[in-house]
């Protein structure tokens, strides 16, 4: 069993009161749920970098549209489900909630992200259109961050103006090869893709992907629609080194397996965030899911038996990246914003509740000042021994022609089912 961390949890109205807090500690969530960590040093993401993009035309000159935010104080955000720090069930965040006190803009926060493909299908018309998606900052995963690149549908930043990601940004993460120089994205959190159960309603560990096959769980499963953690969770469970050159008959071979798991019954649903809701409903006990998501579901529910492993195979390593839509008119306002969170007390403060990796250099100092555990927490703060003694991959970058490929083959396979 993996131990789950915890998070802290503590109300602010201004950038003062969040450094006094986290210095004075507080409650956490960790010690309300009465639940231990696993051990692990939390150092750098080292040898995370994210992996190439797909292959395509480079950028050009883009046409950006007139910036308002010197008269326009607002900004309208889009990211996942649980991706920051809030007020037990409420929606506001104590962190976002004191940069609107310091800045005076107004922000509008939306859980929009499901899925990166759906989310970008329903974006990319818009954007290619020239037409205002009414967000100024939206939330993908590295190989959807290269496809929006490629794609010219974002603007690029000003590092000038954002001096806390120039120097906190993770040294890994500063020069990735589907945005080298980071002129277009900044990372939000990174994250692993494995099991996550109800040690108590499963009624034993899971520790491998076949644990999840067992006949009392048919029909209780469900598993990510991101082919790049499901598909590749099962490619390693068949002995794929999944950041090596592997080609189309070992991608089949797992969407197989896994179109045979749905024939059978086992696997519920594939979904995307939206898969919580069948873990909180109970229809769901066990799935292929992400690391901080059961962190916070052990905590929404009260139920510290919510467990999250590596399987004995290995497990996906991910990033999602800020970017700004190539139509927004308040690119100031989000890099104001972006630069906002690479102060390493407002990233402590925002991995102490989602309890995904920080990409913040300094971040685990001030993580010290809320609670000493999670500091030492591998799941926010990760060591190169730890992820290599898990076998922790990142899925091998596709290029165009083979992202396109792939896709139609999990969306015929899997998700049409």
């Amino acid at each position: 069993m993996t131990p789950i961390p915890r998070r802290s949890r503590r109300h602010l109205s201004a950038p003062a009161a969040a450094l006094s807090q986290a210095a004075s500690g507080g409650l956490s969530r960790r010690a309300l749920l009465g639940t231990g960590l696993a051990a692990g040093a939390g150092a750098a993401l080292t040898g995370c970098a994210p992996p190439p993009p797909p292959s395509g035309g480079g950028l050009t000159s883009l046409e950006l549209p007139t910036d308002v935010s010197d008269t326009e104080k607002i900004l309208k955000w889009a990211n996942w489900t649980a991706y920051l720090d809030m007020n037990g069930k409420e929606t506001k965040s104590p962190t976002l909630e004191a940069f609107m006190e310091q800045t005076g803009i107004e922000v509008t926060y939306s859980e929009d992200v499901d899925d990166n493909d759906s989310y970008y299908a329903k974006v990319a018309p818009q954007l290619r259109a020239g037409q205002s998606i009414d967000r100024d900052i939206f939330t993908l995963t590295d190989w959807m961050t290269g496809r929006v690149i490629r794609d010219q549908l974002c603007q690029p930043l000003e590092l000038i103006q954002m001096p806390n990601v120039v120097n906190n940004l993770l040294q890994p993460l500063k020069d990735v090869s589907f945005d080298p120089g980071r002129n277009y994205s900044i990372t939000w959190q990174s994250g692993f893709a494995g099991i996550g159960y109800n040690r108590d309603k499963v009624g034993r560990e899971l520790k491998t992907l076949d644990d999840l096959w067992a006949d009392d769980l048919k029909g209780r499963i469900v598993v990510l629609s991101e082919f790049r953690d499901t598909a590749g969770l099962v490619m390693q469970s068949q002995g794929v080194d999944i950041d090596s050159d592997w080609g189309r008959a070992e991608f089949e071979a797992a969407l197989d397996f896994i179109e045979q798991k749905i024939e059978e019954g086992y696997i519920r649903k594939v979904k995307g965030n939206s898969y919580m809701e069948d873990l909180t409903s109970g229809n769901a006990v066990a799935g292929i899911t992400w690391s901080g998501d059961i962190f916070v579901l052990a905590y929404d529910t009260e139920d510290p038996s919510w467990t999250f492993t590596i399987p004995e195979s290995g497990g996906t390593l991910w990033s999602d990246n800020l970017m700004v839509p190539i139509t927004s008119t308040h690119r100031s306002n989000a890099q104001r914003l972006m630069d906002y969170y690479y102060d390493p007390a407002v990233a402590a403060q925002v991995a102490a509740w989602v309890n995904y990796v920080c990409p913040v250099d300094g971040a685990q100092a001030e993580m010290e000042k809320i609670d000493p555990d999670l500091a030492e927490s591998p799941w926010i703060f990760p060591t190169a021994d730890f992820i290599s003694e898990r076998n922790i991959q990142q899925f091998r970058a596709l290029d165009a022609d083979e992202d396109i490929e792939y896709a139609d083959l999990w969306s015929t396979k899997v998700m049409g089912n």
